[in-house]
């Protein structure tokens, strides 16, 4: 996901429903606060949708440092394979 890209989009599509209304309903007012609604919806749907991408990114490179499901790295050299991931939810230690 590519911020500046997103932003665009939602706010062409915001532009797009905020014509959309005003000539269906041919208020400004209502207008103005459906669009800033539909606004905090796509923001919200952004926010989850960048949640989930760092949720699946932490999982695999979890399983892949416990060996799970045999999922190879692309960098397959000896320092690569040497690097340990830490839980999310765990303090950081220093390594032996």
């Amino acid at each position: 996901m590519y911020a500046p890209r997103i932003l665009i989009s939602m706010t062409g599509a915001l532009i797009a429903f905020a014509i959309g209304t005003y000539m269906l309903t041919g208020s400004i007012g209502t207008t103005i606060w459906q669009t800033a609604v539909s606004a905090v919806l796509l923001q919200l749907g952004y926010f989850i949708g960048v949640l989930v991408l760092v949720y699946r990114s932490a999982r695999d490179k979890a399983k892949e440092a416990s060996g799970g499901d045999g999922v190879k790295s692309e960098n397959t050299d000896a320092k690569s394979a040497a690097v340990r991931v830490a839980p999310l939810n765990a303090p950081e230690r220093p390594h032996p």
